[in-house]
C-alpha cells in the first residue's frame, strides 16, 4: 500500500453516509442495528455540525475513504473523550492504517486539551484482535461488564491517559 498517497480529513461530507456503511459492512463484525447507529452519528453531524458533539477523522487513499474514527467529549466530564468508532475497510486492513487513525485521533484530542480516551468493545472471540490492538496502542483494560450486550457478550472498557 502506498502510504505517500494517504490524507486525513476532519470535515464530514454527505458521501460519508455511504463511506461509513461500506467500511463497517466490509468488516463483517457489526449487526445492521449497529451500523444504523454509526450512520445516525454521521447524519446528525451533517445536520448539526459541531453542536452534535461528534468528531470524525477520515483516512483517504487517492480520494477513496478507507477508514475513519468517530469520537467526542464525554458529557459531564472534564475533557475525557469516548472513541465511538474506529474502522478500516477490510481491503486495507493489516497495513497500519488503524494505528495511523488512532494516533491522529489521540493527537486531535490532545490538541483539545483532552485528558484521556475511553473505548468500549465486545469481548466476543471475534473481537480479540480488536482488544489486542487497543492494548498494543497503550490502552489499559479497566473493567469487563458481564452479559452487557447479550448473554455471553461482555463489554470491555479500555482507557488511555494522554
Amino acid at each position: 500500500m502506498k502510504k505517500d498517497t494517504l490524507t486525513f480529513r476532519d470535515t464530514i461530507i454527505p458521501a460519508d453516509i455511504e463511506n461509513v456503511r461500506r467500511i463497517l459492512n466490509s468488516s463483517g463484525f457489526f449487526r445492521e442495528a449497529e451500523i444504523d447507529v454509526a450512520i445516525e452519528l454521521v447524519e446528525e453531524t451533517l445536520e448539526k455540525g459541531d453542536s452534535s458533539g461528534y468528531l470524525f477523522i477520515f483516512l483517504e487513499q487517492e480520494g477513496e475513504t478507507i477508514g475513519y474514527t468517530c469520537f467526542g467529549e464525554i458529557p459531564c466530564t472534564v475533557l475525557n473523550f469516548d472513541l465511538y468508532w474506529i474502522a478500516v475497510d477490510e481491503r486495507f486492513r493489516g497495513h497500519g492504517f488503524g494505528r495511523m487513525l488512532m494516533k491522529k485521533t489521540e493527537n486531535t484530542v490532545k490538541s483539545m486539551c483532552g485528558r484521556g480516551i475511553y473505548i468500549e468493545t465486545s469481548e466476543k472471540e471475534q473481537y480479540k484482535p480488536t482488544m489486542a490492538f487497543y492494548k498494543s496502542s497503550g490502552y489499559d483494560l479497566l473493567n469487563v461488564f458481564k452479559d452487557f450486550y447479550d448473554t455471553g457478550d461482555h463489554k470491555a472498557v479500555f482507557y488511555k491517559k494522554l
